[in-house]
């Protein structure tokens, strides 16, 4: 009962935020308090095993990747693809498909820090979005369309953030106003679930001794973002030397550039990344497809998807609905 008293008060106190001019100021005390209470207990406790069984706030992995009707990039090569920006929207929920080829360059984002940029050879397939976070990642990935003067450098640095495992009550600056604007207070409360405050030196050092090297280094990348958040000293260059790795992972052979997921609800997709920011997608939709569903719609929505790379050094990408101007 305590607890929930507690949350009650969370939530009240970041709504009221939400809705008063300069009330972060005024009320910071009541919101940092209420969210100290709610994971005080938590972090009090946080072992070493706990830490380390902590899950991933997006686990989404190329495990996740359902390669079953697969096809090569070879695969429609003499299509000409229509603007799938063109095609009629499913209110927020993306675009309604009809059978034929359609492509868009879209806003994506980096959902793994610590990790390799993507390179011209590495092959992308979709996968769903998995993990503690699902919820809030999609929340901002659709509201970010309601809100174009929020620039996508400053939800990159929020959707670190949240990959990091960052407790609200450590936000700071710029990613605290975006979270402010894009979040409900029932999904800025979501955030402190399974979040961490910066780890000590020790603690880090202990921790990373019991993982594999690229564990350690994603896990390292996170406690810096963390930390870097809460200084309130931060540009956006600062978050990215740490969530992006310098060179580029081995492309696996298996798994080229080009090569088409089937979606499970029937339709083709692939991916082209641009660096982790921009990503061209192609989506082809049989005319048999289209006919099965007797006029019941069929909806791209791409808040939900994850380009997954197939060689796990290298970014899952989360798409959007954004089409970036040509």
């Amino acid at each position: 009962m305590k607890r929930n008293r507690i949350k009650s008060v969370f939530i009240l106190a970041v709504a009221f935020i939400f809705h008063t001019q300069g009330a972060s100021a005024q009320f910071g005390g009541l919101l940092d308090k209420a969210s100290k209470a709610v994971a005080s207990k938590g972090s009090k406790m946080l072992g070493l095993d706990k830490l380390l069984k902590e899950p991933e706030a997006i686990r989404t992995s190329f495990e996740d990747v359902d390669r079953k009707g697969e096809q090569m990039p070879d695969f429609q090569n003499t299509a000409v693809y229509k603007p799938l920006e063109n095609l009629q929207r499913n209110g927020s929920d993306g675009y309604i498909l009809e059978a034929g080829h359609f492509e868009m360059t879209n806003k994506s984002y980096c959902l793994k820090a610590g990790t390799y940029a993507p390179s011209k050879g590495d092959g992308y397939m979709y996968a769903p979005t998995l993990g503690k976070k699902r919820e809030v990642v999609i929340a901002i990935l659709k509201r970010a369309e309601k809100h174009p003067e929020v620039a996508q450098s400053d939800i990159q640095m929020l959707l670190w953030t949240i990959i990091a495992k960052t407790k609200f009550i450590d936000y700071s600056g710029s990613v605290k106003e975006t979270a402010l604007k894009l979040l409900t207070a029932e999904q800025i409360l979501h955030l402190e679930g399974g979040a961490l405050g910066v780890l000590p030196f020790d603690v880090v050092q202990k921790a990373k001794d019991q993982m594999p090297p690229a564990v350690q280094t994603i896990f390292e990348a996170e406690n810096n973002i963390r930390q870097l958040v809460s200084s309130g000293n931060y540009s956006y260059g600062d978050f990215e030397q740490y969530a992006i790795m310098a060179g580029m992972a081995e492309p696996r052979a298996d798994v080229p550039s080009g090569i088409w997921t089937l979606h499970p609800d029937g339709y083709y997709v692939r991916y082209f990344p641009s660096g982790y920011s921009m990503t061209k997608v192609q989506v082809y939709v049989p005319q048999e497809l289209t006919a099965k569903l007797n006029g019941k719609k069929l909806v791209y929505d791409a808040t939900d998807d994850i380009a997954c790379p197939a060689n796990t050094g290298s970014q899952r990408l989360a798409q959007t609905n954004e089409p970036i101007p040509h």
